[in-house]
């Protein structure tokens, strides 16, 4: 039997996880190299939910972690073997070769390596000749044999290995033969592809194809790339070295990763996908990528990035009135895909820059039918501007804007309640303790509230005072919840006086609104954007005003 055939019979024994396109390899180091972003702390339950959120979006190969290196990482994998089935995706451990002077088959740490039970092991290896030197404390060529004897070593016990050539391109800068020469006795020992990673993050894309060409034409090698963001550029660099030849990359979800973050998964993806023709996920997964990207910033707790490219919310967002006018004859004209192709839509953002098509594009998204009306037109956008002046804007307040809308075309809100009065109270007492205080008269059809309450700041006191009133006639409020409360005040126009604006998102447990209000004082902005969010949320549960 020849090595080639030895080393195909011993891939097809692996127990663990699915067979895979080896045309390509989409290898996502979220669980490793991702959470060493600042911020992330992800326990065992959290990795087995993003690592089954990944196998789902269908890359080829998910880095868990460094069993042996810490209790939650050899958890994780003892857990994974039997808690997920992995559909599309091989789960892959990352380790270190042996250490200088020992044997691969006598190191605890790579014995750990075998013992999670993953198919595949990515090594990482030194190619800069001063970090062999420096940190290492070794020889150039025991640094050549601890990566023989560690790939030969774990391809004899059955598995697939990958090695990370550790500043590869600061290396090459130094002693480009030396940097050569780890990927050739990686690869001559067994390691199916060599990966060449930019630790510093420091190349640019034309450095990095120069470079990935002349290895690939000197080696013979398989390359991969690894690509850190610290130049801005990780997601060109894993471009530029697959136009080079690389048929490997390694990225995170989100982008995530240490200092500024790796190359971002999804926009690699979408541009093998998309730019590149590259079939690289399974049928009909990029269309999930929007919704995996939005879930696995939930379980690592950061807010989505609004202007992430392809899957952020505002990706496909247009204001300026030119832009409106020319999607309203063709989206193409100023997108440069469809959305829908990454499961996000288009949105019109409404602001005093909107036009006619603006307006009519937005109403169309809302479910307002504007008709040929260009005179309702015509005054939803001078009032727009109007507000805008005054303080409101309509960008981030889609509910508010609704408001207006169907004010505009239907001839005025939805009469759920009017409001007579509001009082607001904070009362600090002598030992430094305060207590929040409102009492809201209103109507409701044709009887008058007087409702008192208190809470935690004035305006949840305001809030409190309002849904009790307002449960006794519409119980659909009972759901409504603040879950987000956003103030700014805005640059004073004479002396010192100031506009404040607040920006309040409600939730009725299916879905979530934001209103706006703007006032001269942080109560009368929220009370404004309190009002907007129940008539909103009075208006989308289909109730009927009291009369």
């Amino acid at each position: 039997m020849t090595t080639n055939e030895a080393h195909g019979a011993a891939e097809e024994s692996l127990l663990h996880g699915p067979r895979v396109d080896d045309g390509f390899h989409v290898f996502d180091t979220t669980l490793r190299d991702g959470a060493q972003r600042e911020g992330i702390n992800l326990t065992v339950a959290d990795k087995l939910t993003i690592a089954r959120h990944l196998d789902e979006f269908g890359v080829g190969f998910i880095e868990g972690g460094w069993p042996g290196a810490n209790p939650r990482d050899t958890e994780f994998f003892a857990r994974a073997r039997h808690e997920i089935t992995f559909r599309n995706a091989q789960l892959v451990a990352f380790g270190a070769t042996r250490r200088a002077g020992g044997k691969a088959a006598e190191d605890p740490q790579v014995r750990a390596l075998v013992e999670s039970g993953a198919p595949v092991i990515t090594l990482v290896a030194k190619a800069h000749d001063r970090h062999v030197e420096l940190a290492l404390r070794t020889t150039l060529e025991e640094n050549l044999e601890m990566v023989r004897d560690t790939v030969s070593h774990l391809r004899e016990q059955g598995r697939r290995v990958f090695l990370d050539c550790e500043h590869f391109f600061d290396g090459y800068k130094a002693n480009p033969e030396y940097a050569k020469a780890v990927v050739r006795a990686a690869s001559e020992a067994g390691a199916d592809v060599v990966i060449l990673c930019d630790t510093n993050g420091g190349m640019l894309p034309a450095q990095i194809h120069a470079v990935v060409a002349t290895v690939l034409a000197d080696t013979g090698a398989r390359l991969g790339i690894h690509a850190q963001d610290d130049t801005g550029c990780a997601v060109a660099n894993t471009l530029a070295a697959v136009d080079a030849g690389a048929t490997h990359v390694q990225c995170t979800a989100n982008g995530y990763g240490e200092r500024v973050g790796n190359a971002n998964l999804f926009p690699v993806v979408a541009a093998l996908e998309l730019k590149y023709g590259k079939r690289v996920l399974p049928q009909g997964a990029l269309a999930e990528m929007t919704r995996i990207s939005h879930a696995i910033a939930e379980v690592v707790n950061l807010a989505p990035s609004t202007h992430q490219p392809y899957v952020g919310y505002s990706a496909f967002a247009h204001k300026a009135g030119l832009h409106a006018s020319a999607i309203k004859v063709d989206p193409d004209l100023y997108q440069h895909i469809d959305p829908g192709l990454v499961g996000n839509h288009i949105r019109m953002l409404v602001s005093d820059m909107a036009g006619r098509a603006s307006i009519e594009l937005k109403g169309k998204e809302l479910g307002v039918d504007l008709g040929d009306d260009r005179e309702v037109v015509a005054r939803v956008v001078e009032r727009v501007k109007a507000r805008e002046l005054e303080g409101y804007t309509y960008e981030a307040a889609d509910a508010s804007f609704e408001l207006l809308l169907r004010d505009e075309v239907e001839g005025g809100p939805r009469d759920y309640f009017r409001i007579e009065s509001y009082q607001a109270i904070v009362e600090t007492r002598e030992d430094g303790t305060h207590a929040n205080g409102a009492t809201v008269k209103f109507w409701v059809g044709q009887e008058r509230l007087i409702v008192s309450a208190e809470g935690n700041g004035p305006v949840n006191a305001i809030d409190s005072a309002l849904l009790q009133g307002l449960e006794r006639f519409y119980p659909q409020v009972a759901k409504f919840e603040l879950v987000d409360y956003k103030v700014r005040t805005l640059e004073g126009k004479h002396g010192t006086a100031s506009t404040t604006r607040v920006l309040i998102t409600t939730t009725d447990g299916a879905a979530e609104w934001t209103t706006v209000g703007a006032g001269p004082n942080v109560i009368a902005a929220s009370w404004e954007a309190l009002q907007d969010a129940y008539t909103y949320g009075l208006l989308r549960a289909g109730a009927e005003p009291r009369r």
